[in-house]
């Protein structure tokens, strides 16, 4: 592959959630919507990327051209859950609602973006797509199945931070943020279990649970439990870790 003719900033695709808008009238459906928050485009922009908003499809020669025209990719957070068929379980009362499109079209986009050892930053619910894609799996519901876990479910927080987390020795994400510990904002009720293939834990909460991951056998592949893209405007080290992801996007475009 060469490098696209007149390109030196990294275009970085951004998962996008959906939605419908309000029915015109009594008994008429809503049109169709993809919803992404400002703040993840945002964070991109501060940090030199030009951020794209992919349509969500199953059509797998569409995601195949999305990855290799893209320098990385976000996969971001959501307000629904992966269906444990994806990790051999079944579902428990207190699974969410699951969202099958989405999670068909971002596990196939992270299958191929690992192929193609693509830059992957995941937020949230796409740091545990990133650990099923890699056949790891997930608590369903970290209250139901953690007797002693702390609340992980502090929304009221979520631009501020909620809990302090430790960063490991040695991982890529300590190099990024150059810190041992770092308050995160925390909204999710699941977390990884299991650990996906070649994935390694980079942070935990103070009740064990595993905040971060990162992959051992690709560049740049950075799954955050947490928000770091609210966060930006107030911690140096949330906003490194957008730069060292456009960072690696940039060397990734170095070498075509």
């Amino acid at each position: 592959m060469t490098k696209r003719p007149g390109t030196e900033t990294s275009l970085i695709g951004i998962t996008p959630d959906s939605g419908t808008t309000p029915p015109a009238r009594s008994g008429s459906k809503g049109d169709p919507l993809i919803v992404l928050q400002k703040r993840y485009p945002q964070a991109i922009l501060d940090a030199g990327g030009i951020p794209l908003v992919l349509p969500i499809t199953s059509s797998r020669t569409a995601i195949r051209q999305f990855v290799m025209r893209l320098d990385g990719i976000v996969v971001s957070g959501g307000d629904f859950d992966i269906d444990p068929k994806r990790y051999g379980e079944e579902p428990i009362e207190a699974l969410g609602q699951v969202n099958e499109e989405r999670t068909d079209f971002e596990l196939e986009l992270i299958s191929l973006a690992l192929e193609r050892n693509l830059p992957l930053l995941g937020v949230c619910g796409g740091a545990q797509a990133i650990n099923v894609a890699l056949g790891g799996s997930l608590y369903q519901d970290i209250a139901t199945q953690i007797s002693d876990a702390g609340e992980h479910q502090q929304g009221a927080l979520k631009d501020r931070g909620g809990h302090q987390i430790k960063i490991h020795n040695g991982t890529k994400l300590q190099q990024i943020v150059g810190r041992e510990t770092l308050e995160v904002n925390t909204t999710h009720h699941q977390a990884v279990k299991r650990l996906g293939r070649g994935l390694i834990v980079n942070a935990t909460a103070e009740d064990g649970i595993i905040e971060g991951i990162e992959s051992k056998d690709h560049s740049f592949v950075l799954g955050l439990q947490w928000h770091p893209e609210f966060l930006t405007e107030r911690a140096s080290a949330q906003r490194q870790i957008f730069s060292s992801f456009i960072e690696a996007t940039i060397t990734l475009l170095s070498s075509y």
